[in-house]
This record gives C-alpha cells, structure tokens and sequence, in this order.
C-alpha cells in the first residue's frame, strides 16, 4: 500500500470512530441503556465505513 493509501484509511477510520462515538453520547442521552448505545454505535461506524469504501470503489 502506498503511503497516500494508508493516510486515507486512517482518515476514514477516524471519522468513523467519531462518528461512532457521537452517535452513542447522543443515544446515552435520549435515555437508552447502555448496551444499546454501543450497538447503536459500532451499527453507525459500520455504516459510516461502508459508504465511505463504497465511494472509492465507485471513484476507482
């Protein structure tokens, strides 16, 4: 892999872990248990990622 490559995962997996986080701090606060905000979550970084490898391999 080349570096721009690696510089570009990096990037999307720490926006998806953002995005993950954000999700489950707002879905603590509305009230749900805590389980169900980590699995709201990680159902959230999921989807971040695939729209995000989706979009390269539709770039490519």
């Amino acid at each position: 892999m080349s570096p721009l490559q690696i510089l570009s995962l990096l990037l999307a997996l720490s926006t998806a872990l953002n995005i993950a986080i954000t999700a489950s701090l707002l879905a603590r606060r509305s009230g749900v248990s805590r389980p169900q905000a980590v699995l709201t979550g990680a159902g959230t970084a999921a989807t971040s990622l695939g729209i995000y490898f989706a979009a390269v391999a539709a770039y490519k």
